[in-house]
């Protein structure tokens, strides 16, 4: 059975005047920071902070001075949510909707417009430090995406642990059973390998990757020209380890003084921004990939929810969502509309007169009008839950109907229902009491549910996903 055979039948069965050096640009900049794996429950704004022995001062004002999004949601795991986020799309459309483990070619074919395309399209410099995680292969870089620049690792931090171990090495065992390496480039040339990606750079690699972004600020500032920077870190994914800087910091072990860590390197990046004078015409966001680092002694916090990446449960799903410019989002704001990562760059693009691509479907909204306080609804009334390419289940306003579920993201089998599970996200935001069919008091959320399921079931049908690892050449149909 064919792969978009079988999603379509698994699915039928069950998100902005700045003067700097004396110029000014009516193209506001943006500050995009994507954390890793950091949940919902890890700053003080969000519950988190003094109780997980972090406080986080830095981002805590950040939302005290924009608008903080309760309902915002992402993909379950950190390639398909990378693809989300830069595409405007469901991850499965794409071939990203799984973390590549079985195949080394993986990520955005060259056919895939990227938000850092469509901004480099009006005249924006961007750049890219820190994690890519779409490809590792060439044309699959940052660079080959629409970035100016690049410094970070293609795959994931858990590769650090590679370094050192025996047949690790690219030659005896299999070419891509290798080190992984931080890699430089630029657009137009091939990226080259810096360093290698080892537990001593993992500590480092986010403090690098903050003082190139500022570089990268003061550069396009004193040019005057409007910048993307997109700072895809790699805290808290494990191994949560910190720089020497915050090594000891809160007294309270390494995970706690990630946390301090990353809201530290968030307030330079604030700071910069001010010193800049740039302050009110930079879009400033910082949320996560997708709920929180499961593995011991790295456990981190969904807050009131229940998951961790690698789940469709919310913990899984809903991460924090800030976004700051002054005068234009209204400051301290605070709101439960449903967001999905995949309406940042239909939002963004609104905003600064980007296009986005007309030959293909787009799954983001454009939000602009919700996110400038112009409207306090949302147009997004749900979305599809996928767990890599199994579609588990629908969720519309605040409810959530699953044919699949998983508690843990490792180690423990998928449960299929013949009946799908409904749950009140409001009287039960764990998930645990599912409501009792034979009452029949909540079927009726079945026809707004799943009439937004059957629509992406027609979208799918449309423009049928690409196959994970589809090499380029790749024609769309």
């Amino acid at each position: 059975m064919s792969f978009v055979r079988q999603l379509i039948l698994g699915g039928c069965a069950g998100l902005l005047s700045f003067a700097a050096f004396g110029a000014t640009n009516a193209q506001p900049n943006i500050v995009l920071i994507l954390m890793d794996n950091y949940g919902y429950g890890e700053p003080g704004v969000y519950g988190g902070g003094i109780v997980r022995g972090a406080p986080s001062p830095r981002i805590d004002q950040l939302a005290a001075e924009g608008l903080r999004l309760t309902n915002y949601n992402v993909e379950a795991q950190c390639t398909p949510s990378r693809a989300a986020l830069l595409t405007g799309r469901y991850a499965v459309r794409t071939g990203n909707g799984s973390v590549p483990l079985s195949t080394p070619l993986y990520g955005l074919t060259q056919w895939e417009v990227t938000i850092a395309e469509s901004l480099s399209a009006k005249g924006y410099a961007t750049a890219a430090y820190g994690k890519w995680h779409l490809g590792q292969t060439a044309g699959r870089f940052p660079t080959d995406q629409g970035f100016d620049e690049w410094y970070g690792i293609p795959n994931s931090t858990d590769e650090s642990f590679w370094a050192g171990q025996p047949g690790v090495d690219g030659k005896s065992i299999h070419p891509f059973s290798r080190p992984e390496y931080i890699y430089e480039g630029k657009r137009g040339a091939v990226p080259q390998e810096v360093k290698v990606y080892d537990l001593e750079q993992r500590r480092l690699i986010d403090g690098e990757s903050t003082r190139r972004g500022i570089d990268f600020m003061r550069r396009q500032s004193k040019a005057g020209k409007p910048f993307f920077l997109y700072m895809p870190m790699t805290q808290t994914h494990y191994p949560t380890l910190p720089s020497p800087e915050f090594k000891g910091k809160t007294g309270n072990g390494d995970y706690a003084d990630s946390l301090v860590q990353a809201d530290a390197y968030v307030g330079r990046l604030l700071d910069a921004v001010d010193q800049l004078g740039i302050r009110d015409n930079t879009i400033f966001i910082f949320t996560s990939d997708n709920g929180p680092e499961m593995f011991l002694p790295n456990i981190g916090s969904s807050g009131p929810w229940r998951g961790t990446y690698f789940t469709g449960l919310e913990g899984s799903l809903r991460v924090p969502f800030i976004v700051r410019w002054p005068g234009k989002v209204p400051a301290g704001g605070v709101s439960n509309e449903i967001v999905h990562q995949m309406d940042v760059f239909p939002t963004l693009a609104h905003i600064v007169g980007a296009d986005v691509p007309q030959d293909r479907i787009i799954d983001g909204m454009d939000l602009s009008d919700f996110m400038l306080g112009k409207t306090d609804k949302s147009k997004r009334e749900g979305f599809v839950v996928y767990v890599g390419n199994d579609l588990f289940g629908v969720k519309w306003h605040n409810w959530k109907i699953m044919s699949k579920e998983v508690g843990t993201g490792y180690g423990e089998p998928i449960r299929s229902y013949g009946v799908p599970l409904f749950y009140n996200l409001l009287t039960d935001p764990k998930e645990e009491h599912p409501a009792d069919p034979r009452t029949l008091e909540s079927l009726w959320v079945r026809f707004p549910a799943f009439e937004l399921l059957g629509e992406h079931m027609k979208s799918i049908m449309k423009e049928p996903p690409i196959r994970p690892g589809t090499p380029d050449p790749y024609q769309a149909k």
